[in-house]
C-alpha cells in the first residue's frame, strides 16, 4: 500500500463511532457486557440459524414463520435498545425483561396455535383481544426504541383513523370500526402485524441482510473501495469518483443510506478534502452516492422484495426494470463531480500510487464469486430466498478455501459466528419497521384509505398527470423523511401509488417512482440523515451539505418523471397480469442516450461548466437543453441537441481566443 494511502487511512474516522453518532439505530444501542452479551449473541445466532434452515429446507406456515421471526427480532431489540436515552446502557432493566416475556407469550400463542388463528376468521375471544392489544403496544414500543418515534406515530394516526372514521371530513369519512375489529385485524390475521411486510422480512430480506454480513466478514467492502480507488483515482475527479463507484458497489448490497455513507465515507471524504474539494461538497458527494444504493439492484434497500409481493411481479423483472434508471443516477452523480473537478482544475492521483486493478482481481477477485453467484441463481429462476441461501453457502466455502490456500486465517469459526450474529442484529430494525408498517397497511386495507387518498390527489391535480406526479413526489419525500427504506416504501406503496395508477401510469413505473422519492428524502433537508452523516465526517455545515447533495443528486428528481411518462426508460412494453413484457433494448436505446446527454447538460448548468466556465446565456441554454433532452420526444431531443451544440461551439471559440491572446 502506498504512503499516500496509508496517510489517508489514518485520517479516515472510526466507522463504529461514526455509525453511533449519525445512524439513529446504532446511536441508541446498549453496550452489553459479560453474560448478557453472550445471551444476546446466542439468541442472534439462533435466529440466523433458524432462517438459514428454513431457507434451505422449506419455510414454516406463514403464521409460524412470521411469529417466530418477530419473537427473535423483538427480544433482541429489547435487549439492545433502552427505553430512554438516560436508561442504563450496559444492561437491560426489569421492564425490558417483562416486555420480552410479553413478546414471547403473545406471539408464541400465534406460533403454537396457527390453525386456530386462521379458522377463527377474526372472531376473537377475550384472550385473543387481550393478547392483541398487548401485541400492538409491544410492536409500537419496540419500533419506537429501534427505529425511532416517527413510524409508531404514523401507525397510531392510522389506527385512530380506523376508529374515528365517521368523524372524518369529506371523502376521508368511513363507517368506522370497533376496537374489537381493529385489534383482531391487526393481531389475528395476515393483514396487520403479521402481514406481507413481516412475511417478506422473515424470508427474502433477512437472508439478504445475512448475505451482506457474510460478505462483510470476507472483506468485500474493503475490496470494493480498493477497486474503485484503483479504477478511478487517476481521473481529475478521482477521489470523488472513487466515492461514487465504491458507494455504488456497497450500496447495491447495503440496506441503509447512512450506513453506506459512513462505511465508504470514512475513507473517501478525507481523500476528497485532501485533493481540493470543499468539505461540504465532499460530504454531499458521498451522501448522494450512498443514497443511490437504495435504488441500485440487486437489493435496493430490501424494497425490491417487498415490491415483488405488493405488485405480484417477479423480483427478477423488478431489478431488470430498475437497472437503467439506477445506472443513469450514478452517471449523473459522476458527471456532477467530474464537472466540479474540471471547474476547480483538480488533478488525479498518479497511477503508480494507486492499487493495481489487475493485481486486486488476481489476489482478491475470488471475493466476487458469491455476488456473481447470487445474480446467476436469480436469473436461473431460483426464488430470492433460495438464491440468497445458496450464495451464503458459497460465500462460506469461498472464505474457507481462501483461508486454506492463503494460510492467513482470514476466515475463522469466530468470523462465521460473527457473521450470523451481525446478520441477525442487522435485521432487527427492518423486522420492527415491517411489523409496525404492517399495521398501517392493515388500516389501509380495512378502510380503503389508499383509494381515498388517490381520489384527493387526482382531484387536487384536476386530473393532470404532471401535477399528480408532482404532488405524489412531495408526499413521498415528506413521508420518507426519517424512515428506513423498507418502511417508507410500504407506506408510500399503499398511500401514493393508487393515485398514479388512476391516471394510467405503468404499475412498475408507479412503484419505482415513489421508491425514488422516498429514498431521496435521505438527502433532502430538513431531515437529510445521509447528508448529515457526510457533513459530520467532512466537518462541514449540515444544511449546506444537504442542499449540495440535492444538487448533485438532481437526476433523482428528474429521472422518475421520465420513466413515469415514458416506460421505455425501464424497457417495459406492457404488463399482462403480473408478467412484464420487456421491449428489445435497441428500442429503449434512443431514450437512454437522450437521457444521458440531457444529464450532461443538467450537470453543466448546475455546475456552471461545460468545457470552460459558462456565462449566464450559456447556462440558461444548457438548462433548456437538459429539459428538452430529458423530456421524451423526437422534436424536443432535436431542440436540446441544437442548444447543446451551440453552447459547445461558442465555448470552443472562447477558448481559442484565450489561447491566441
Amino acid at each position: 500500500m502506498t504512503e499516500e494511502k496509508d496517510l489517508l487511512e489514518k485520517e479516515a474516522m472510526d466507522v463504529d463511532s461514526l455509525m453511533e453518532e449519525f445512524d439513529k439505530e446504532t446511536s441508541r444501542l446498549r453496550k452489553l457486557k459479560g453474560t448478557i452479551s453472550m445471551i444476546v449473541s446466542v439468541i442472534a445466532i439462533a435466529m440466523a440459524t433458524f432462517h438459514l434452515y428454513t431457507a434451505g429446507f422449506g419455510t414454516l406456515l406463514s403464521y409460524k414463520q412470521r411469529s417466530l421471526h418477530i419473537i427473535f427480532a423483538f427480544v433482541i431489540g429489547l435487549f439492545l435498545y433502552p427505553a430512554r436515552k438516560k436508561s442504563n446502557k450496559e444492561k437491560p432493566a426489569t421492564l425490558d425483561f417483562v416486555l420480552m416475556a410479553g413478546v414471547i407469550v403473545v406471539f408464541g400463542y400465534i406460533f403454537l396455535f396457527p390453525e386456530q388463528m386462521a379458522l377463527k376468521g377474526g372472531n376473537a375471544t377475550q384472550l385473543d383481544l387481550i393478547f392483541g392489544v398487548i401485541a400492538i403496544l409491544l410492536t409500537l414500543e419496540v419500533t419506537r426504541r429501534v427505529v425511532g418515534p416517527e413510524l409508531p406515530i404514523v401507525a397510531l394516526v392510522f389506527l385512530s383513523y380506523a376508529y374515528f372514521g365517521p368523524y372524518m371530513p369529506g371523502i376521508l369519512a368511513h363507517r368506522g370500526f370497533s376496537l374489537t375489529r381493529i385489534v383482531s385485524h391487526m393481531y389475528m390475521g395476515l393483514e396487520g402485524i403479521m402481514g406481507i411486510p413481516t412475511g417478506v422480512s422473515a424470508t427474502f430480506v433477512f437472508l439478504f441482510i445475512l448475505f451482506g454480513a457474510f460478505l462483510d466478514k470476507t472483506g468485500v467492502g474493503k475490496f470494493f473501495i480498493d477497486m474503485a480507488f484503483g479504477m478511478t483515482g487517476h481521473l481529475k475527479s478521482g477521489p470523488a469518483m472513487t466515492a461514487v463507484v465504491a458507494s455504488g458497489f456497497m450500496g447495491s448490497i447495503s440496506g441503509s443510506s447512512v450506513a453506506n455513507t459512513v462505511t465508504t465515507g470514512a475513507f473517501t471524504i478525507p481523500l476528497m478534502k485532501k485533493t481540493g474539494y470543499k468539505p461540504y461538497f465532499a460530504g454531499a458527494v458521498e451522501a448522494a452516492a450512498s443514497t443511490g444504493g437504495q435504488i441500485m439492484p440487486p437489493v435496493m434497500g430490501a424494497a425490491a422484495f417487498i415490491m415483488a409481493e405488493f405488485t405480484g411481479i417477479s423480483y427478477l423483472q423488478i431489478i431488470i426494470a430498475a437497472a437503467i434508471p439506477a445506472v443513469l443516477y450514478y452517471f449523473a452523480v459522476g458527471t456532477m463531480v467530474h464537472m466540479e473537478a474540471s471547474k476547480l482544475g483538480l488533478k488525479g492521483i498518479p497511477r503508480n500510487e494507486l492499487p493495481k486493478v489487475s493485481k486486486l482481481l488476481l489476489t482478491r477477485g475470488f471475493l466476487l464469486i458469491p455476488l456473481v453467484s447470487v445474480v446467476y441463481f436469480l436469473v436461473s429462476g431460483n426464488t430470492p430466498t433460495l438464491a440468497a441461501f445458496k450464495a451464503i453457502i458459497i460465500s462460506m466455502v469461498v472464505a474457507v478455501v481462501a483461508t486454506l490456500v492463503r494460510r492467513d486465517k482470514s476466515f475463522t469459526i469466530k468470523d462465521f459466528l460473527g457473521a450470523l450474529e451481525a446478520g441477525a442484529k442487522g435485521s432487527v430494525g427492518v423486522a420492527c419497521a415491517c411489523a409496525c408498517a404492517g399495521m398501517i397497511v392493515g388500516v389501509v386495507t380495512l378502510t380503503g384509505l389508499g383509494l381515498r387518498i388517490a381520489e384527493i390527489i387526482v382531484t387536487v391535480a384536476q386530473g393532470n398527470l404532471l401535477l399528480t406526479l408532482f404532488f405524489t413526489m412531495i408526499a413521498s419525500i415528506i413521508l420518507g423523511m426519517g424512515l428506513p427504506t423498507t418502511a417508507k416504501y410500504i407506506v408510500l406503496a399503499t398511500m401514493a401509488v393508487p393515485a398514479l395508477i388512476r391516471l394510467d401510469v405503468n404499475l412498475m413505473a408507479a412503484h419505482l417512482f415513489i421508491l425514488y422519492f422516498g429514498v431521496v428524502a435521505d438527502i433532502t433537508p430538513p431531515v437529510a440523515l445521509a447528508a448529515y452523516a457526510g457533513a459530520g465526517i467532512a466537518g462541514a455545515n449540515s444544511m449546506k451539505t444537504g442542499f449540495q447533495a440535492v444538487k448533485i443528486a438532481l437526476a433523482a428528481f428528474i429521472v422518475p418523471y421520465i420513466f413515469a411518462l415514458n416506460p421505455e426508460l425501464i424497457m417495459v412494453e406492457e404488463i399482462v397480469g403480473t408478467t412484464v413484457v420487456f421491449m428489445p433494448f435497441i428500442r429503449a436505446l434512443p431514450v437512454i442516450v437522450s437521457a444521458m446527454i440531457g444529464i450532461v447538460c443538467l450537470a453543466s448548468a448546475v455546475e456552471n461548466y461545460l468545457i470552460t466556465k459558462t456565462n449566464i446565456i450559456e447556462r440558461v441554454a444548457l438548462a433548456i437543453a437538459a429539459g428538452m433532452l430529458l423530456y421524451p420526444g423526437l422534436m424536443t431531443d432535436a431542440f436540446g441537441l441544437v442548444a447543446l451544440g451551440g453552447t459547445y461551439f461558442f465555448q470552443r471559440l472562447r477558448l481559442k481566443k484565450k489561447v491566441v491572446a
